[in-house]
């Protein structure tokens, strides 16, 4: 948008520079897909006289900032609403009064805790369409013959009304209400700020009535800035150089907010925090001696600004005595604390947005976006650490709050998790998926730079795998990979961006964008070229997540002596050491027996990726085989040398056993459908063939045992770096035991590091 009024030119060709580059800042405080044709505009309510004038909001203990308590001001008193004859139409008038685009559900029974005060309606019955819930038929106000048990509860839409225009009609009690504002967002102001993603520095800006506007910085406070950062994905706030921003609001005249803001600085989002005093006007100014409030905000390590190049190449979390597990994308996940040296969880008994706020700010995060409860993101593995947390808001760390040291009785099916504002990088900008029949499918293309412009281009498809589609479905926040493709004749993409423009990529699974991954760059290398070659990808919302159980292995472990003439199935499947073809029909094969119990902890079934149809018979076992290398069985020495190996096919995923309540799906008799079901598990008994290792050949002593599932990735997953189990493995010649068995990833890096060999199942791979 070009400016038309008066100005010097030289001062009318900088403002001209300026208006394109704060473009592209302005979609930054909408959420994802936000599209203001959707819904009709606000417009303002117009009350009668007799209409009794309250205000609205949500509290309690919320595990969103758009959820909560319904509370009424009114008589100058803050009450709740009980829930006889509350119904969805109820809700929706009280979502739609406070901004909100619509109700999702409501609660009764004081879900979010009991209030105080009166309780003001009773018995509402709304149709919806009330402009406001005093409106709405009831025993009238102040009149109910309800408790506190009863208060009832609303959980609304992220989306905001467009245009919407906060309207006090009790302007003698403005310090008591929250703010409701269609929109907030931080507007990089000097031209070092524009150039850096993400936006860290800059005007605070609310968008109320359809337009931006500065708030007065009288009464702002550090703790407001803190809110306000947090909001936008950075834990903390600093000092700024004011001076440059006086000078730029007295040659570019703000436009003022009618209200000041008053936050404690534990809020997770400005709409929890309370107005402050109406800005007087004066001669067209509402901030008399004042200036729009700028914030400057500190960002975690990994989203450090920068001129668009120097990312760090993949995620790495700030603090080691915390974790998140299982999310789809970076700031989402699994709670998991360190204590003794291993990880646990978080049971979510009390666990609301405050406490959820402190972990996502110690992670390098903003605050919470939603406090999760059930295990929405996976169950655990091990002990659960931490119960009823209790946490003010300003800790350092979760582990600083207060916590029921004594509670017990809480299982896996309760573990917290947490969804955390990030900041905005712009990453799905430069990366889209065509030609697919769904959002989520089809051929990977790519904006990057060549011969100085951008263009649209694709990923060559060789060696392409499922690091690298996990990377691209979360980058477009699609969730987890289905499906990798090398090949994509059957999704013909755009035309105009079949050339290829990335080769040679390889993913750790951990970064946030495709063009963080090692790739060949400039340097191109593509021997079938792009178009039908190119690389593809399928998305999913969910996925598996395999995780062996250590106590199982422990306590199964034997040797047998098997003669070589009982084994030759076995040695045909190249289940018995190399040294074994030189063998005699009547020598004996000492192998290392086991039972390995296999759950699927993740949100989806875990399936073969080859069809029923291709399945390899193997004739000599008369079986089937889904996957021809499900899992790999080594002995390493303490210096990390492999001395002895095996592996096991899947001959025969089926659910032995399941958590009570859930019904096995999958069983291989009669050529039947292979898999493991969600709360399910496999076991495979240390009585079956090639459930061993060799170790004919092996001395005494002192050595380490490990387990790999999926080892190849054929099968995506949520996790997979709990995919590996270690074991210490003590062999005297006659006997063996093995102790201190425990999952990849559960216990601290120092422990770790004392069982050599594979750390996680990332770098089995690559």
């Amino acid at each position: 948008m070009l400016v038309t009024w008066s100005l010097p030119h030289c001062t009318l060709f900088l403002l001209v520079l300026i208006e394109p580059a704060l473009a592209q800042y302005e979609h930054l405080g909408y959420p994802p897909n936000y599209n203001e044709q959707d819904h009709e505009q606000y417009t303002a309510p117009q009350l009668s006289p007799d209409t009794p004038r309250i205000q609205l909001r949500l509290a309690g203990d919320k595990r969103k900032h758009n959820e909560g308590r319904v509370e009424v001001f009114y008589n100058n008193q803050w009450g709740t609403v009980c829930d006889d004859d509350f119904t969805i139409h109820a809700a929706q008038v009280v979502c739609r009064e406070l901004g909100y685009v619509e109700a999702v559900s409501w609660s009764p029974s004081s879900k979010y805790g009991k209030g105080q005060g009166p309780i003001w309606f009773d018995n509402l019955h709304c149709t919806g369409k009330e402009r406001t819930l005093a409106l709405c038929p009831s025993n009238g106000i102040g009149v109910s013959d309800c408790k506190h048990s009863e208060d009832v509860g609303v959980v609304c839409s992220d989306k905001r009304i467009p245009g919407f225009k906060f309207i006090n009609t009790l302007p003698n009690h403005v310090e008591s209400l929250d703010i409701q504002v269609e929109d907030v967002r931080i507007r990089a102001i000097l031209s070092s700020y524009r150039k850096r993603i993400p936006v860290t520095e800059g005007y605070v800006e609310v968008k109320d009535g359809g337009k931006w506007k500065q708030i007065c910085n009288t009464d702002w406070t550090q703790l407001s800035s803190r809110v306000i950062c947090g909001m936008f994905g950075f834990p903390g706030e600093r000092k700024y150089n004011a001076r440059v921003y006086k000078m730029y609001a007295r040659r570019r005249k703000p436009s003022y907010w009618d209200y000041a803001v008053n936050c404690t600085g534990n809020e997770a989002h400005l709409s929890s925090c309370k107005l402050g005093q109406t800005k007087p006007l004066k001669s067209n100014e509402s901030c008399a001696g004042g200036l729009p409030v700028v914030v400057s905000c500190v960002p975690g390590r990994v989203f450090a600004p920068t001129t668009m190049t120097g990312f760090r190449k993949a995620f790495r979390q700030e603090q080691p005595l915390v974790r998140l597990r299982g999310g789809t994308i970076v700031g989402e996940g699994r709670v998991e604390v360190l204590k003794s040296g291993e990880w646990g969880t978080i049971c979510d008994d009390n666990w609301n947005l405050l406490t959820a706020t402190v972990v996502c700010r110690e992670l390098g995060f903003g605050t919470a976006i939603e406090a999760i409860s059930g295990g929405r993101f996976g169950q655990g593995m091990g002990p659960v650490h931490m119960n009823e947390v209790q946490c003010s808001g300003f800790e350092k760390s979760i582990t600083d709050c207060f916590f029921n040291k004594e509670s017990l009785g809480c299982s896996h099916e309760e573990d917290a998790a947490v969804r955390c504002h990030v900041p905005e990088m712009g990453f799905q900008e430069s990366l889209r998926l065509s030609g697919g029949r769904t959002p989520f499918e089809g051929r990977v293309e790519v904006l990057m730079e060549r011969n100085g412009s951008l263009i649209w281009g694709t990923v060559c498809g060789e060696g392409w795998g499922m690091m690298e589609a996990m990377v691209v479905c979360r980058q477009l926040g699609l969730g987890f990979a289905s499906s990798s493709f090398q090949e994509t004749w059957y999704w013909p993409g755009r035309v105009n961006a079949d050339t290829v423009v990335m080769s040679g990529v390889r993913c750790s699974g951990t970064e946030m964008s495709l063009s963080h991954c090692l790739h060949h760059g400039a340097h191109l290398s593509c021997r079938k070229g792009g178009g039908g070659n190119a690389a593809g990808v399928s998305c999913s919302e969910t996925a598996p997540d395999l995780v062996l159980n250590p106590q199982v292995v422990e306590q199964t472990t034997y040797m047998e002596d098997r003669p070589m003439f009982m084994l030759q199935c076995a040695y045909e499947e190249n289940c018995l050491s190399s040294t074994s073809s030189q063998a005699p029909a009547n020598s004996y094969r000492r192998l290392l027996r086991f039972s390995s119990q296999i759950h699927n902890n993740g949100h989806s079934d875990f399936r073969p990726k080859a069809s029923r149809e291709s399945w390899v018979w193997h004739d000599c076992h008369r079986h089937y085989h889904s996957m021809e290398v499900f899992t790999l069985y080594d002995l390493f020495s303490l210096n990390g040398t492999k001395v002895a190996e095996g592996h096991k096919a899947s001959f025969c995923l089926e659910d032995s056993e399941c958590d009570e309540g859930i019904e096995k799906k999958y069983e291989c008799a009669n050529f039947g459908e292979q898999g493991i079901t969600v709360g399910c598990w496999d076991t495979y008994r240390h009585d079956i063939d090639c459930q061993w290792v060799d170790i004919t050949e092996i001395k005494p002593g002192d050595y380490i045992f490990q387990i790999v599932i999926n080892p190849n990735y054929e099968v995506p997953e949520s996790d997979y770096t709990n995919n590996i189990l270690k074991c210490r493995c003590r062999y005297d010649g006659h006997r063996v035991w093995m102790y201190s068995c425990h999952n990849g990833g559960s216990l601290s890096p120092e422990t770790e590091q004392t069982f050599p060999g594979l750390i996680n199942n990332q770098v089995a791979h690559r």
